[in-house]
């Protein structure tokens, strides 16, 4: 039998069904707005694996390229490896899902969601988000609420519900949010400087459909819902937590606040082997407990004194205030060769940052459900092992790095300027070296830095910004630029990129049931003290732009010309164009507007093959004057090149003030003639006069 609910979300009607198809899952919904169709699934192992200790769940969305009527692009037409835009997907789907499930649940879960139709409207991947709250929250496997999603976009100050992606284009803002009835789960944010009250409305303004999704949600529980898991509660010893607390509590709360993460680390280690041995080791008669169980209540004491520390004396671990920035150092210029480079240091996270200039072929090429498309800005980010003294195999960049990256790009592709004033490609990568927290933002310190010691005009220096929440019974502390343990313990990540003027990126995660308007507002205003504190240390290293680009990246430039001379330009078979290049040493591209492009490593080989292509491109114009060439003589006149490729016709008559009985008196075939255009007639025949062009003013 099929279930049904449906409900009109912004200016379209979402619709959510099961007991069709895919009904061997726990649970399985078909999610469709428009024309847009998405399949998600969810199933769920009888039993987790033996020796678990963690909550192995799985997220897997994928955009069949049947959905939008298209094949896969490359040799292979198939589906391969997920895509960026993919990646960046799942994510959205799994951080908000995964604090809901019971803590003692972990029966390994695989979501899978699958776009089987696409309208190329609008964007899948909120349907997608929906879709895993649904198929989740009417199986057998427990979450503690249903979750909603939708996408928001301003557009002439008004908020729009899912925009298309045309409206996007238009908007200032693009703002994923997920949530539950009455609280906000994540946000995922990028955005065109616009204010902190401005976010926390559109936050709020997408809470309300949620709100109507989460309701549409319910509606299919009661028709069709199975009957919860029940996960049998795991008996706490408390008995023994109180005597390890009364032996090792202060000194693991002493410990903790060792200065230094490898440090406060090691002495941390030292006290949890200590306990490990006095309960588990070798000398023990019949030890009464397991080595896991001793460290589990270890993992405790460790995290009560670092949150009571917080909560009650309003302290941190490095003996920072709640609202202080660890200290920053900047250098800009570090490597000799490339285009910019930059390093950024806040406490114990270091990022170097690296701005690759090129030209339109460097452009990176994007397919999907929609149109292919080029993007001219990227940010890669890397993190190696060595920056938190771990060993691990390199196998190319995981989901972390994807959205890290991602995150990091958007923050900055705000202040970019537009393609007809800096038609560079560019190309960030930020390569983390040592990691106490809040990498991401400093890739977009650092990515701040290296664009204007690469000379990219941007429009403000932009920084980022970590904060975290510490929430007690009845106390609340907010955290501005969290160290890596901070984030672990903590109840938020809340990460805010920003201008001067505003916020360009933002990305929320919450590990407990959601957070207020309230903590939200004080977060960012928080976060708005630490930003502005950030853009003032990074300025005393570089103030503004460098004047001019890095010799060693290619000069640049761009000429506007007719379409209809493109042909001429190129010539029969490329012949034109290919001796340009190898005349001048440059590359020039040319796009169907009549936008030419000229790179070359070479200034002055980008200056000769810009003029050569202005000259040979060049409209003839009435009354001006041109340094000529003549190319044939007649018993009328000569024919005389102004531009290359356009010649006119000088009579006989307008070569001199005095009689002329022989053209060939006054000039010969490829003498250099000054001549000035005195009309051109209907059929674009140009006549030219020499007489006129000395002829005084």
């Amino acid at each position: 039998m099929v279930y049904k609910a449906e409900r009109t979300i912004g200016k379209n009607q979402l619709t959510i069904e099961t007991g069709h198809l895919a009904k061997q899952a726990n649970g399985s919904v078909l999610v469709s707005s428009g024309d847009t169709v998405v399949l998600v699934t969810v199933v769920a192992s009888s039993e987790a694996r033996e020796g678990i200790d963690f909550f192995p769940m799985s997220v897997d969305y994928r955009e069949k390229t049947y959905a939008a009527g298209k094949f896969p692009g490359g040799f292979f037409k198939r589906e391969g490896r997920p895509t960026t835009k993919e990646i960046l997907t799942m994510r959205l789907i799994d951080r908000p899902l995964r604090p809901l499930f019971p803590k003692n649940y972990l029966n390994e879960v695989q979501i899978m969601a699958q776009v089987l139709s696409a309208d190329k409207d609008s964007d899948p991947d909120v349907l997608a988000m929906v879709g895993a709250s649904a198929a989740v929250s009417i199986s057998d496997i427990p979450m503690s609420k249903v979750v909603g999603a939708v996408r928001v976009g301003r557009v002439n100050n008004e908020f729009i519900i899912n925009p298309t992606y045309a409206e996007l284009e238009e908007s200032d803002l693009e703002l994923i949010v997920s949530g539950s009835e009455d609280s906000v789960l994540m946000v995922e944010a990028g955005a065109k400087e616009i204010s902190e009250n401005d976010v926390i409305d559109a936050i709020l303004f997408g809470l309300e459909a949620i709100k109507e999704i989460c309701s549409l949600q319910k509606e299919l529980i009661d028709q069709c819902g199975k009957e919860k898991i029940v996960v049998p509660e795991i008996e706490e010893n408390k008995t023994l937590y109180e005597e390890l607390k009364s032996k090792y509590y202060a000194e693991i709360n002493e410990k903790n606040q060792t200065l230094g993460k490898m440090k406060r680390s090691a002495a941390l280690k030292i006290i949890k082997r200590e306990m490990v041995a006095a309960y588990c080791g070798e000398g023990v008669d019949e030890p009464k407990y397991k080595v896991s169980e001793i460290k589990e209540m270890y993992d405790k004491l460790e995290t009560e004194a670092a949150r009571t520390l917080i909560l009650d004396d309003s302290k941190r671990l490095d003996g920072r205030g709640l609202a202080d920035v660890r200290p920053i150092t900047s250098e800009v210029g570090v490597l000799p060769r490339t285009h910019g480079s930059a390093v950024f240091t806040r406490g114990e996270t270091q990022a170097l940052v690296v701005a690759t200039l090129g030209t339109s072929m460097d452009e990176q090429r994007v397919e999907g459900l929609v149109d292919e498309h080029t993007k001219k800005f990227m940010l890669d980010y890397n993190f190696p092992p060595f920056s938190v003294g771990e060993t691990k195999p390199l196998r190319g960049p995981g989901r972390r790095e994807i959205g890290h990256g991602n995150l990091a790009e958007r923050s900055l592709l705000a202040v970019l300027p537009a393609a007809g004033k800096f038609p560079y490609t560019i190309r960030i990568v930020s390569e983390i070296l040592e990691s106490n927290g809040s990498s991401s933002m400093a890739s977009v310190c650092g990515g701040t830095l290296c664009l204007m010691d690469a000379g990219v005009s941007i429009a403000n220096p932009v920084a980022g910004i970590a904060m975290g929440l510490i929430k007690g019974d009845d106390k609340l502390r907010i955290l501005s630029d969290i160290t890596g343990t901070e984030d672990h313990f903590g109840d938020m990540d809340f990460k805010v990129a920003g201008s001067q003027n505003g916020i360009t990126a933002l990305q929320m995660d919450i590990k407990i049931d959601g957070i207020d308007k309230d903590t939200m507002t004080k977060a960012l205003e928080q976060a708005k003290e630490g930003r502005m504190h950030i853009l003032r240390e990074m300025i005393s290293t570089i103030e503004k732009p460098r004047t001019d680009i890095s010799r060693y990246a290619p000069r640049l430039c761009q000429v506007k010309i007719n379409p209809s001379k493109i042909g001429m330009l190129i010539g029969p078979g490329g012949k034109t164009i290919k001796k340009l290049q190898e005349e001048t040493g440059a590359r020039i591209e040319i796009d169907d507007d009549g936008t030419v492009t000229v790179s070359s490593t070479n200034a002055d080989g980008a200056d000769k093959a810009r003029d050569l292509v202005q000259k040979m491109t060049e409209e003839v114009q009435i009354g001006k004057i041109y340094d000529g060439r003549a190319t044939s003589i007649k018993d009328f006149g000569v024919f005389v090149e102004v531009l290359p490729g356009q010649e006119g016709l000088v009579h006989i008559s307008e070569l001199s003030n005095d009689y002329v009985d022989k053209v060939e008196d006054i000039v010969k075939v490829n003498q250099a003639i000054q001549v000035k255009v005195i009309g051109i007639d209907d059929q674009k025949r140009i006549r030219l006069s020499a007489k006129a062009a000395v002829a005084p003013e």
